[in-house]
């Protein structure tokens, strides 16, 4: 039998924009989210320096991260299946900010100690950001229809660039005059509180106490997944064979296209989120305290790119174009605008690499669409499974692109031959997109389903 939506709810006659406010909060947490993530590579330059690691070391140390985080990554698709959005994401906020503050305690190590306590802590960040994204994935799902989803997806993602616009100067700031452990220390606090503004927002559609019954029914007509997380912690919904279904998602090409495309994504991501401030540093001269404020100017572009990706795709779905024309065109655009970076290679002044560095920071935005995809195609009983699987690609990058990297500056002395190794990865993207993924469209497991949780066998 259906549920009934609230009461306080239902009398509502006229439509609210209760999900825009969700959407609002999934931002905010992303930008959270990322900005944890950043915290090593501002204070990285000083860093390197207090423990004397070499280019390589740095490597593996911003790496290790996503070592854990793609690692965790099917186990917290899984718990977001079987416990719902709200009360596991709440958990992993909690985590992540409590051991991003315990790395401030790194300081007070000395030698080895102190590398390897750092490693761990960045391997505990990224176990408990493990769920984020797939939950931001599952969220959307269920509370926006199909031709809002582009646009909401795209805001959220984007939220990795307006962490750098907002957060890098204060980081720069806050190392430049207090030193890299405060970043930290500021940065777990923050995430610790709005762990329990989290508790006290989010809902379910069905749930919310101020959704309209219009919205409601706009969002369940326009294809939103609004019973993904009603009825508490274990749901009659049916199950899946956790198995069984990754071996149908990898098995199917449009969604191994997506897989391979979005790791290719993520190399640009990383790249920023890594090596590009010791970039403006080592390879241009930059004070931290510079690098700070510069960083945050391409970054500032890759937020208005995320946007502007987001409702080119939707701005396409509404005048009747299909999923396939409507999600690939913003993803080619933008990956060919990414590759201009290359062009760093040529060019002394530092003004006009931070102009082509944006131009190919706003491509990157542009084309950030893989989440939308995800929300488009995964299949309803495992749509936390699908984004992890997903996430567990795209974040491979960030294992691999560190240290490659790495590899490549202690190598040659430069960061030359890195600038050509994360462009060659924009344009891996767009032959996934245009030449394996095929159309775009949801996908209906056949052999992964189980009997509904509760059900009595006939």
């Amino acid at each position: 039998m259906e549920m009934t939506i609230p009461m306080a709810a239902s009398s509502t006659r006229t439509q609210t924009r209760t999900r825009w406010g969700i959407l609002a909060v999934l931002f905010i947490i992303t930008t959270l989210n990322y900005a944890d993530r950043a915290t090593i590579s501002i204070a990285g330059s000083d860093i390197k320096t207090a423990l004397g690691l070499t280019p390589v070391q740095m490597g593996y140390i911003f790496s290790a991260f996503a070592w854990s985080y793609v690692i965790a990554q099917l186990p917290g698709g899984w718990l977001l299946d079987r416990f719902g959005s709200k009360i596991t994401y709440f958990f992993g906020i909690f985590l992540w900010s409590i051991f991003t503050l315990f790395q401030g305690g790194v300081g007070f190590l000395t030698g080895g100690l102190a590398v390897a306590a750092l490693f761990a802590l960045r391997l505990l960040v990224g176990i408990a950001e493990a769920p984020s994204f797939p939950g931001n994935s599952r969220i959307t799902s269920a509370w926006f229809p199909k031709h809002e989803r582009g646009l909401a997806a795209a805001i959220f993602n984007s939220a990795q660039y307006f962490a750098t616009v907002l957060f890098a100067p204060i980081m720069g700031w806050l190392v430049h005059s207090y030193g890299w452990q405060s970043v930290f220390y500021v940065m777990g606090a923050l995430g610790i509180v709005l762990a329990f503004v989290w508790l006290k927002t989010i809902y379910g559609p069905r749930e919310h106490p101020r959704i309209s019954a219009s919205e409601f029914q706009y969002i369940k007509d326009g294809g939103g997944l609004v019973d993904l997380d009603a009825g508490g912690a274990v749901r009659a919904t049916p199950q899946v064979d956790t198995w069984e279904c990754i071996k149908e998602l990898l098995g199917n090409r449009m969604l191994l296209g997506v897989y391979i495309g979005q790791y290719c994504i993520t190399t640009l991501t990383y790249f920023f989120l890594t090596w590009f401030p010791v970039y403006l540093v080592q390879e241009r001269g930059m004070s931290i305290l510079k690098a700070g404020f510069i960083a945050s100017l391409p970054a500032i572009c890759g937020f208005l790119g995320g946007i502007v990706g987001g409702w080119v795709s939707d701005r396409l779905a509404r005048r009747g174009y299909s999923l396939s024309v409507s999600r690939k065109v913003p993803i080619v655009i933008g990956m060919l605008m990414s590759m201009s970076m290359i062009a760093c290679n040529y060019i002394a002044t530092d003004m006009l690499v931070v102009a082509v560095m944006s131009l190919a920071f706003f491509g990157k935005g542009v084309g950030a669409l893989g989440w939308a995809v995800v929300a488009d195609t995964s299949p309803k009983e495992a749509g936390g499974l699908s984004g992890s699987l997903f996430n567990t690609f795209g974040n491979t990058a960030g294992i691999t692109t560190p240290i490659v990297i790495g590899y490549i500056v202690q190598g040659t002395g430069s960061f030359a031959a890195a600038l050509v190794f994360v462009g060659a990865n924009a344009a891996l993207a767009i032959a996934c997109y245009l030449f394996i993924v095929g159309e775009i469209k949801r996908v209906t497991l056949r052999k992964a389903l189980l009997a509904p949780a509760g059900a009595v066998a006939a």
